[in-house]
């Protein structure tokens, strides 16, 4: 009995706390439904509340300096950025014959800042900087003699950027980071200091590894030694069907330490440097396309975000070649969601693409992780449009500026004519022009971007001990397993963007700090490992009115790789008021929904308080809905998301979007293209995304009511509620004040 009392605490202590933490975001819920001063914080520094401060805008571009040029044509191509509207440099790759410096110092020269960061590096203007100065707001000289002081600020900053590419100085000594799953010998003794600092007791280890449980192990560990043991074997097993792999909750350990420590290596580096150059913000994130399995690849993009807090911006490198490969070379949707998944791991921080791609390529990039991509041609075309499209989505997912790789193309070797944004015979192209005048246009606003947010009804689910499960699960099964969740992602992401249904990628950080109720759904893409903890905050959710929508296979194992409880009174069936018999699969045995055919996983459902909303030819429960408090939960019996990853399948989209929303609706609608909307308290930005002919389209921003509407980038007026004219394959971007 007393067994049984303690296990029901237990069960019961995550909804507690969960409601406790939804409690305290709810006070404010009425006066900001979105949770914005929330949303502010949860990254929150003196360097941050200084990037709000300045508000920077940066569009840089990167300079190559080719064989025989001289200064005067260096120069020259400077006045020509800063014509065209670059105003700074993304960085500059010295020659045999420019060194990086002088280049740097000739760009200042010309009033182009040389540095990523633009503004952000120059010193805060106030009073006492203007007392110094002897100047005043307004008086004739006092933009001129600010912007020499500031010019002097960024001009001793050249040695610091310099610095800044070899940030790390080994903060662990012994630890080296291997983008895999695998424990390299050299990692042991740090892993086991980690295992001490994560369990209590070996006994406490050896039931999250499963060693009790048949298979795994003869014996389990009952001390510390007998664990230092194990970790040492794990470090030499190979990676066969009898090797590594065969539990699955240490897999998942040995990847939360290598991405751990490879965070924490991180944030030192950073925060040292910025002891020694406060004003030069730091950067991570870097040459990963956010495509790639990060969980397998020991890589936690949260945790890299979060070591910029107090130091700088989290980005990420968008190229088309090296970056599009994982979603088959699909481009205009796919752009917002890198953007977007950047953006939101850092919210309320300082998030931008700060290698963007300039021009059309072809024959470079990565190849690859499969043989699918090494045997195909990553090729793009990048005119005007395609730019647009970039930089737009770039902005309507929340980035404050780019770094557009490159201005001119390198002259030979690899990458030779490829990415650039002049022609090859360096002159201004379309696409330079267009960009241009965007971030001109994204300049003229940037008060205005710094304060604007989404607004979204759906959040959808990013849960980094999910993916790991993945990952673990690829060892010995599939190799594909480790990109499922990603392409289940992209999938909801898909089916979103298509409704016109604004959505943001939120975390399980994100809801522990009680970000849950800025969301009316919250979405869960192929969740095949849940927590009692996830659970937990989950079922708050719903109980305070959210809905809860999650596809299969959806609750397969808990958090440590074993089969998670799902039958009557587990903290799976009182969210779901169902109960998870078995995992099946629409193969041999085929499924149909509303005469569509279905391949892939099919949960087998069994009701309890919830209701079987649509069935399966076989009558299977095909959707059940579940009322808990003031909210509710929806099962999905087929892997909803993942049918949807490739594009074109709109029944499909469209059973899941219905079955997400319920009675739910956007707030604005234009079928015919993907529309984003950034909310202001001035005015709202809508950026409409066309990937096909030129068209005529109408926006219908049904209870929202506007004052006048303008193009941003060329300033022309737009009729409220008239068409609006696309050009093909391109965008548009209107501001509507309110």
């Amino acid at each position: 009995m007393k067994y049984e009392i303690m296990s029901l605490i237990n069960r019961a202590l995550p909804l507690f706390f969960a409601l406790v933490f939804f409690a305290l975001a709810l006070p404010g819920v009425a006066a900001d439904p979105w949770l914005t001063e929330l949303y502010d914080r949860l990254h929150d520094s003196p360097v941050q509340r200084a990037f709000r401060e300045k508000a920077p805008m940066p569009f840089g571009v990167v300079f190559l300096p080719w064989a025989g040029i001289t200064e005067p044509e260096i120069r020259a191509q400077f006045r020509t950025m800063k014509r065209l509207g670059f105003h700074n440099l993304k960085q500059v790759q010295g020659s045999p014959e420019w060194p990086d410096a002088r280049l740097m110092e000739i760009a200042l020269e010309e009033d182009i800042i040389p540095f990523w960061y633009g503004k952000a590096g120059e010193e805060p203007v106030t009073p006492q900087l203007l007392a110094r100065l002897g100047i005043s707001p307004g008086s004739p000289q006092y933009e001129a003699k600010l912007w020499a002081h500031q010019k002097e600020v960024l001009r001793r900053q050249i040695p610091a950027v310099a610095a800044s590419q070899n940030i790390l100085h080994g903060e662990f000594p012994g630890f080296r980071h291997t983008p895999d799953p695998f424990l390299p010998k050299e990692d042991v003794a740090l892993f086991q200091q980690w295992l001490r600092r994560n369990y209590k007791s070996a006994d406490h280890l050896a039931q999250a590894w499963n060693e009790y449980e048949i298979g795994i192990d003869p014996k389990p560990f009952r001390t510390w030694e007998d664990a230092d043991r194990a970790v040492a074997d794990l470090a030499s097993q190979a990676n066969s069907l009898r090797g590594y792999g065969g539990e699955y909750s240490r897999v998942r350990d040995v990847l939360r330490f290598k991405a751990e420590t490879h965070a924490a290596e991180i944030r030192a580096g950073s925060e040292r440097f910025h002891q020694q150059f406060p004003l030069v913000p730091t950067r991570t994130g870097g040459e990963m396309g956010l495509f790639l399995p990060f969980a397998w690849r020991a890589t936690q993009m949260e945790a890299l975000a979060d070591t910029q807090t107090n130091t700088g911006s989290f980005y990420p490198s968008i190229h088309f070649a090296w970056h599009f490969g994982e979603v088959n070379y699909e481009v205009t949707r796919p752009i917002y969601m890198q953007a977007s998944f950047a953006n939101d791991l850092f919210k309320g921080g300082w998030s931008a693409t700060w290698e963007s791609t300039g021009g059309p390529q072809q024959l470079t990039g990565a190849k690859g992780w499969d043989a699918r991509e090494q045997a195909s041609t990553p090729g793009f075309s990048v005119n005007e449009g395609t730019m647009t499209q970039l930089l737009l989505s770039y902005l309507a997912a929340g980035f404050k500026g780019a770094g557009l790789w490159t201005w001119n193309s390198r002259e030979a070797g690899w990458e030779g004519g490829e990415y650039a944004l002049l022609n090859r015979q360096r002159e201004p192209s379309p696409r330079a022009i267009r960009a241009g005048q965007i971030a001109q246009a994204a300049d003229r606003y940037r008060q205005e971007l710094w304060k604007a947010h989404k607004e979204p009804l759906v959040g959808v689910l990013l849960n980094w001990d999910n993916d790991a499960m993945w990952a673990a699960v690829s060892l010995r099964g599939r190799d594909h397993f480790r990109d499922y969740p990603m392409q289940a992602r992209v999938g909801v992401s898909r089916a979103l963007i298509d409704a016109n249904i604004p959505f943001e990628y939120v975390t399980v950080t994100d809801l522990e700090k009680g970000l849950g109720p800025r969301y009316k759904v919250i979405c869960l893409p192929a969740a095949i490992s849940l927590s009692d903890h996830v659970l937990g905050l989950l079922t708050a959710f719903a109980t305070q009115g959210g809905r809860v929508v999650a596809d299969s296979p959806a609750g397969d194992y808990d958090e440590h790789g074993k089969v998670l409880k799902t039958g009557a009174g587990s903290a799976f069936e009182r969210l779901f008021g169902t109960e998870l018999r078995d995992l099946q699969y629409s193969n041999n045995i085929p499924r149909t929904l509303h005469g569509q055919k279905l391949n892939g996983f099919i949960s087998d459902l069994h009701v309890t308080s919830a209701k079987i909303q649509s069935a399966f030819q076989t009558g299977e429960p095909a959707v059940t809905e579940n009322r808990i408090g003031k909210g509710s939960s929806v099962l999905l019996a087929w892997d909803a998301s993942f049918a949807v990853f490739r594009p074109g399948n709109l029944a499909l989209q469209a059973e899941l979007i219905r079955n997400m929303l319920g009675t739910l609706e956007s707030p604005y609608a234009c079928l015919e293209v993907p529309v984003y909307r950034l909310a202001a308290p001035e005015a709202d930005h809508y950026f409409l995304l066309n990937d096909g002919p030129a068209r005529s389209v109408r926006l219908n921003s049904k209870a929202m009511r506007y004052k006048a509407a303008v193009d941003v980038v060329t300033g022309k007026n737009v009729l409220l509620g008239g068409p609006i004219a696309l050009e093909a394959n391109s965008g548009r971007w209107l501001r509507f004040a309110k």
